[in-house]
């Protein structure tokens, strides 16, 4: 049965003219990064914040960097550096090699602000962070709508996970966050994420008569960003989803279903093309 699942993935991304990867962060398990699923899951990769009682939904919150930047940047320096050293699993070069030898025309959408497709060398211009990137900064403020290159390097207290050191707004000189939209957040500036929207738009407008494939990773139903997306492209008369997700896998027929981590699955795709 999984056989002729892979084997009919295949065949679709062979005809295909489009590929667009909509990715969770459930993308990333495979390069060992946590997916911070539940609170458990969140402190199994952050057993520190577990001793404070504390879960991702109250880490990831806007008013640590107005009311105490070294707790939140403590959390967010943390992930910038692992972030930093991490590197893209096999699965992404994997999607590559297919755009490559086809000839495919792509776009990635990805609620993931970890910067792993632009590491692994898909051009910036073809992807739509819909939630921002930590690689990215702006004013806590904002003093102005200006969002600038994250060069930072956080030294962090491992102990009481709090920073060392605080980034600061190049403009006006108060703290600087991450252009990132965090939970309850009511100071993002949404610009950077606006541009590649409108370049996704385009993308679609452009293709709106090509063969898509879609092939939806790691993404799950606590925040269906991704998993919203890639059905509204599903219902174009000329595209097929590939959802890939060990989970939570379910997808109506003529898209795919497959029970599996990314890796894995791209994997045995790959066998039969």
């Amino acid at each position: 049965m999984m056989v002729e699942k892979y084997q009919k993935c295949a065949e679709l991304i062979k005809e295909a003219d489009v590929l667009i990867i909509t990715a969770g962060a459930g993308i990333g398990v495979d390069s060992g990064l946590p997916d911070f699923r539940g609170d458990k899951g969140f402190w199994k990769a952050y057993p520190m914040y577990e001793r404070l009682g504390l879960n991702f939904v109250q880490c990831a919150n806007p008013v640590h960097f107005e009311s105490d930047p070294s707790f939140g940047w403590g959390f967010y320096g943390h992930r910038l550096e692992m972030y930093r050293n991490t590197t893209p699993h096999k699965g992404f070069y994997i999607m590559l090699d297919w755009i490559d030898k086809f000839g495919l025309d792509y776009f990635v959408v990805t609620s993931n602000v970890d910067g792993q497709f632009q590491k692994a060398g898909y051009k910036e211009d073809k992807i739509y962070e819909i939630h921002g990137s930590i690689h990215h900064l702006q004013c806590v403020k904002p003093c102005t709508m200006a969002i600038w290159e994250n060069t930072e390097h956080i030294e962090i207290d491992y102990e009481t996970m709090r920073a060392k050191n605080i980034p600061r707004c190049k403009f006006c000189g108060d703290v600087a966050r991450p252009n990132i939209l965090m939970f309850g957040d009511y100071s993002w500036i949404a610009d950077r994420s606006h541009r590649q929207s409108v370049l996704f738009d385009n993308f679609l407008e452009e293709h709106k008569n090509s063969k898509i494939v879609v092939i939806e990773i790691g993404a799950g139903t606590a925040i269906p960003s991704i998993r919203y997306t890639s059905e509204r492209i599903g219902r174009y008369h000329n595209a097929t989803v590939i959802r890939i997700n060990p989970r939570e896998p379910h997808i109506n027929k003529p898209h795919i279903s497959i029970p599996e981590g990314g890796l894995k699955a791209l994997s045995e795709i790959n066998k039969h093309i």
